[in-house]
């Protein structure tokens, strides 16, 4: 891998790119891809109608795709009242907790921060007891650099900490960081060969379906992040655990995933001395369940990257199950999935 993965993190989670509005991080996607894949001429790529981003490069053997969703979840505008301050609604699945006092910034560069009306007991607040705080002096103000429609996402600074990375949006700039470095090891392979970068993951897994239906793989691999079951207190068990290798996904709620997806994986990991973990995940999905049910079907399977504090403004992950995780997948693309 011939680009830092941190460095390489930072460019990709301060792009912006919610669900819906993701020109920006396809943009900044595009421009790694142009300075980091080797023979960057044998591949074309396009965006469709739904946003996703798709990498081509043609081959004789069968089809694959590999997808990675780079949506992330945020907030939209839904009024702004007399004094300048702004009612928002999710945009993807967020955590009351994680808004309160966190900074937030919009497509322009304006940033605000999200806090609660004090009148109402913190054990009893909702989301409609929140608000954002542009600090606007009042409504024609908070116009002029916010409106209604407008979307907002996560505003932190990212950090390495030895083989910790974190910082916002990991969920799944990270597996999109993951399919980047895939890219660049897999010069040779004998499959006709797809990279999607898939637009509203978050709600919905709108962009796969669309991506999958237009190429109409045999086999697919989605990379996306997973929960950890090493933290104190956990509510079920997991036996996924913070940098012991990228998980290879069992089942979620969405998808019981293929077999010889799943096997293919395995012997890669088995080949190339990777240590690769087992996911089942109880609660969720990835884009892995509609790609498996495109058409007439695809042999689907996941590679999940563990992360703590999932759509958090600060996920954390492991530098070295990302980096195994692209050549696990770069491995088992290259080699192919029948025995």
């Amino acid at each position: 891998m011939n680009f830092d993965i941190f460095e390489t993190f930072r460019t990709l989670s301060t792009a912006f790119g919610p669900s819906g509005r993701e020109h920006g991080i396809a943009e900044t996607i595009t421009e790694i891809i142009a300075d980091t894949v080797p023979r960057i001429g044998d591949w074309d790529h396009r965006t469709d109608a739904m946003n996703n981003l798709i990498y081509h490069r043609p081959g004789k053997g069968k089809k694959v795709l590999l997808a990675a969703h780079m949506d992330s979840i945020g907030i939209v505008v839904t009024h702004i009242d007399d004094n300048g301050f702004a009612r928002f609604a999710q945009v993807g699945g967020l955590m009351l907790g994680d808004l309160i006092d966190c900074r937030v910034r919009f497509a322009n560069g304006t940033r605000g921060v999200i806090s609660f009306e004090e009148k109402t007991e913190y054990k009893n607040l909702g989301f409609d007891n929140l608000f954002l705080d542009i600090g606007a002096k009042d409504k024609a103000q908070a116009e002029a650099s916010i409106q209604v429609g407008d979307f907002a996402v996560f505003d932190g600074e990212p950090f390495a900490q030895g083989d910790i990375i974190c910082g916002p949006y990991l969920d799944n700039r990270i597996g999109c960081l993951t399919l980047i470095a895939a890219m660049a090891q897999m010069e040779q392979t004998d499959c006709d060969l797809y990279v999607a970068f898939t637009a509203q993951e978050e709600v919905g897994l709108r962009g796969a379906q669309t991506a999958a239906f237009a190429v109409q793989p045999d086999y697919a691999i989605a990379v996306d992040v997973t929960d950890t079951g090493d933290m104190p207190e956990r509510k079920y068990p997991m036996a996924v655990r913070l940098g012991e290798g990228p998980a290879v996904k069992v089942m979620d709620r969405s998808v019981i995933c293929d077999n010889d997806v799943k096997q293919a994986l395995y012997r890669a990991a088995e080949q190339t001395g990777i240590p690769v973990q087992r996911e089942i995940m109880e609660f969720g999905g990835t884009d892995t369940g509609v790609i498996q049910r495109t058409a007439g079907g695809v042999k689907a399977g996941a590679v999940s990257i563990p992360t703590r504090y999932i759509h958090s403004p600060n996920e954390m992950a492991s530098i070295s199950d990302i980096r195994n995780a692209a050549e696990l997948i770069a491995h088992a693309v290259s080699v192919g999935f029948e025995k």
